[in-house]
Formats: C-alpha cells, sequence, structure tokens
C-alpha cells in the first residue's frame, strides 16, 4: 500500500530531525528526484513539516523579542508556500502516474486530492511523534501522561483511519472509479499584485 511507504519515510524524516533538533540545520534529502521520485517529495514535504512545527513551538514563547518573531513570522509564511507548492508536485505526480486512466462514466470526484490527504498524513506523524515524547515524560504527573495515552490511542486511529481513506482513493483513481482534478492554491497574500498592502508599495 502506498501509504505503508509514506508512513515510514514520515517517520524517518522525523527521526532524522530531532537528531540535531534544530530549525536551522541543513536540509538534506536522502532519496533522488532522479530514482524515486515520490519518496524525493514525501521526505521534502515531511521535512518542512517538521521544521514548521518547530517554528510553531519557539514563536510561542510569551518573551520572544519583537524583531525575531518577526523574523520567524516570515519564515513561517515562506515554509507555508513551500508546504502547498510541495503538495501540488505531489499531486502532479500523481496526475502523470493516471494519465492513461479512463474513469467510468459514473466516476466521482473526491473532496480532496491525493497529495492533500498526504499532507495530513504527514502532519499527524508529527502529532503521533510528539505525543508519544509527551506520553513518556519521566517528570510529568501521572495525569498528564495518562491523558497523553489516550490522546495517542486516538491520533493512531486516525492515522490507520486516514491511511486506508489515502489507499482506498488512489485505487479507486486507478480503477476508474474515481477521478483527479487539481486546483491549484491560488494564494493572494505572497502576490504583489493580489495583496493591495504589497502592490502599494510598488
Amino acid at each position: 500500500m502506498f501509504t505503508t511507504k509514506a508512513n515510514k519515510i514520515f517517520n524517518e524524516v522525523i527521526e532524522n530531525y530531532h537528531i540535531k533538533d534544530d530549525v536551522y540545520q541543513p536540509f538534506v534529502n536522502k532519496y533522488s528526484d532522479k530514482e524515486d521520485l515520490i519518496a524525493h517529495l514525501l521526505y521534502k514535504k515531511c521535512w518542512i513539516d517538521t521544521v514548521q512545527w518547530h517554528y510553531e513551538d519557539i514563536i510561542r514563547d510569551p518573551y520572544i523579542a519583537p524583531i525575531d518573531a518577526l523574523d520567524l513570522k516570515r519564515k513561517i509564511d515562506a515554509s507555508n508556500q513551500d508546504r502547498t507548492d510541495t503538495v501540488e508536485y505531489i499531486d502532479a505526480y500523481f496526475l502523470n502516474l493516471y494519465k492513461e486512466i479512463h474513469p467510468k462514466k459514473l466516476a466521482t470526484i473526491n473532496t480532496e486530492s491525493p497529495a492533500w490527504g498526504i499532507d495530513r498524513l504527514s502532519i499527524l506523524a508529527l502529532k503521533i511523534y510528539h505525543m508519544n515524547e509527551e506520553a513518556s515524560r519521566k517528570d510529568a504527573s501521572e495525569t498528564h501522561i495518562n491523558t497523553c495515552k489516550k490522546k495517542l490511542d486516538v491520533l493512531l486511529e486516525q492515522q490507520t483511519d486516514l491511511s486506508t481513506a489515502i489507499d482506498t482513493l488512489l485505487e479507486d483513481i486507478k480503477n476508474g472509479d474515481k477521478y483527479m482534478k487539481v486546483y491549484k492554491q491560488m494564494k493572494m497574500y505572497n502576490d504583489n499584485e493580489l495583496n493591495p498592502v504589497l502592490r502599494s508599495l510598488k
């Protein structure tokens, strides 16, 4: 199943990131886009999510200097754009993979494309990793640990359900029962022509 591979790569990324646990560490993609394009994209996607997860932690420090917070906000904005771009590259991969498939007459479209489901699966892997950390803390109260264990069980169930849903969607597309239709994420706030504040600076 596709998600078996995806979840394995996501866990690999998260473990590799936490060796140094530093948002400023260099990114090295261990998968070549020439040899395994989808693994390359999945690794990159989860790395972006992992770094941004920690950006979001840092920016919530109530004592962060305003200039540092502004710098971090811009890093988060750039990260969000990278995330969206990578999701679109993943969808392009699937569009190419299934380009010879002719949808059946009664084929239907899904509420989201495969890559946006994969986006949620990547973030879910991060939630599971960090909730497991919290459930394993030696310095936390028993109440905290029990609460986190219950949340972890829900997250693991959600991972199973989401993985099944993504694999089913891909199989349905492959069989012609579903079809893909991808809409580009037309973010307006990054566009010099569409954001009135940026446009006014020209």
